[in-house]
């Protein structure tokens, strides 16, 4: 049942996400539309409440809880910035909005370094549900699963660091622009006169 809930959650975030953003824009409907994203977090709710109950009621703690754990950090820490971002490209593409911002070099990096913060945002949230659920069921229950996923959110946090690391360290540079350097090698060209 908590793995049918994580995935209805997931497709109900989308839709109020799109029904929202359809509001706001397509339908000049904004406070509608605000209203309805508004909503999104109470699928977390939702889900945090059944999965404590499905506990409760003897379910051995296993991969769905800390699933449920993971998902709740996840859109706790990237929920508002994903509904941001969409929002920032159906502006643009629905509504005549600004283009939404490549970012290169270190502008891109420092972005990505803010993502990283998000990321262990997301598991402290999950290891702290989590931790919470093991004190729920206590010593009489097997919570190996979730002292997995404990660790499972700490390794996302160590992946997710080396690739922002990437990012300083290897700039990715702007394809529309040459540096002055770059410019100063280039041959010259010949002119026809």
């Amino acid at each position: 049942m908590i793995v049918v809930l994580i995935v209805a959650c997931e497709v109900g975030f989308w839709v109020l996400l799109a029904l929202g953003l359809a509001l706001r824009y397509l339908a000049r409907m904004p406070r509608t539309g605000a209203a309805v994203l508004l909503m999104e977090p109470l699928l977390e709710l939702v889900l945090l409440i059944v999965t404590a109950i499905d506990l409760k009621n003897g379910a051995p703690a296993d991969w769905k809880h800390g699933l449920a754990a993971v998902y709740i950090g996840f859109t706790v820490a990237y929920g508002h910035y994903t509904i941001k971002w969409v929002d920032g490209h159906f502006a643009h593409r629905f509504a005549g909005g600004p283009r939404p911002v490549k970012r290169y070099g270190l502008a891109r990096a420092q972005h990505e370094g803010k993502l990283w913060v998000r990321t262990v945002v997301m598991a402290a949230v999950a290891a702290a549900l989590l931790q919470l659920a093991i004190w729920y069921v206590g010593d009489g229950g097997d919570t190996r699963s979730l002292h997995e996923w404990q660790l499972t959110t700490l390794r996302i946090v160590a992946v997710h660091g080396v690739i922002a690391l990437t990012e300083f360290i290897w700039q990715k540079k702007d394809p529309g622009r040459t540096t002055a350097d770059e410019e100063a090698a280039r041959p010259p060209q010949k002119t026809l006169s």
